[in-house]
């Protein structure tokens, strides 16, 4: 699936004279291209390079009955703490402190606390105006989260900021429910400090755990998605687990990456054509 019509044209022209299979068409930009799975991967190595994004993966067991997401750069545009620190003046010091620790160089744990701590005396009405000010659902999103709710699926927003954003984040695009983070408050100002437990990277993966346990499923019918370190263990014990515009350390080890398109490609990976999307 290419952004671009005239690349994914190219593309399409090119799979077809790689696979003798029937293509099927989901939507203007996107279609399932059937094969066995070596001449699929022969066929992704030849669209290398071109604005595409794609998925192989059996017919099998692709429509996903739990869909579990990141929030930050994945579900909404921004790093919800490096915007608040923006609030508090120290942005540069937080968001490289953020970018390293969403590569997989820092501890997410103790990362969290530190820039937390940055945050110390900041009034909590910041709070409310970095969601206002600066929070906006990815294109697409909405779309995945609803359409995938209105063919059965549980949707879980499981993120290492905060639940006040969370919260809102989660009612905005239509999940079911949501985790994070809690920030400390006294006296209408942070604390710079953060409750425990940490939600952190094997909390993520307890949450898919636990809400695929709940549902009578098992991993292997969970979608995960997300862009840095800390969700890479739910990605990799998801069926599909799918990397956002993410970080290198993620999208090695993903089942597939969405670099190119928006968060409605999440469907077309799972078979729905355009015309079933909820929005």
């Amino acid at each position: 699936m290419g952004a671009n019509p005239d690349a994914y044209a190219a593309a399409v022209s090119r799979a077809e004279a790689v696979l003798s299979s029937r293509r099927e068409t989901l939507g203007p930009l996107a279609a399932d291209v059937h094969g066995d799975r070596g001449v699929l991967e022969t066929l992704a190595d030849d669209l290398a390079g071109l604005p595409v994004d794609l998925a192989i993966q059996p017919v099998a067991n692709r429509r996903k009955r739990l869909l579990i997401a990141d929030m930050d750069s994945t579900i909404i545009n921004v790093e919800c703490l490096d915007e608040l620190a923006d609030f508090a003046g120290v942005k540069d010091k937080v968001s490289e402190i953020t970018e390293r620790a969403m590569r997989g160089e820092l501890a997410f744990e103790g990362a969290l606390r530190e820039r937390v701590g940055m945050l110390k005396g900041l009034g909590v009405d910041a709070l409310q105006a970095c969601y206002d000010q600066r929070v906006r659902l990815n294109p697409g999103a909405e779309t995945l989260v609803r359409t995938m709710a209105a063919h059965g699926a549980r949707c879980a927003l499981v993120s290492g900021g905060f639940t006040f954003f969370t919260s809102r984040v989660a009612e905005a695009a239509g999940f079911h429910l949501n985790r994070a983070n809690t920030l400390i408050e006294r006296d209408g100002a942070l604390t710079g400090e953060v409750g425990d437990p940490i939600l952190g990277k094997e909390a993520k993966l307890a949450a898919l755990r636990e809400e695929t346990a709940a549902l009578g499923l098992t991993p292997a019918d969970a979608l995960a998605v997300g862009d840095g370190a800390n969700d890479l263990a739910m990605i990799e014990a998801a069926g599909l687990g799918v990397a956002y515009r993410a970080k290198p350390i993620v999208a090695a080890q993903a089942d597939a990456k969405v670099d190119h398109t928006d968060l409605t490609t999440l469907l077309y990976f799972q078979g729905f054509r355009a015309e079933e999307f909820r929005r």
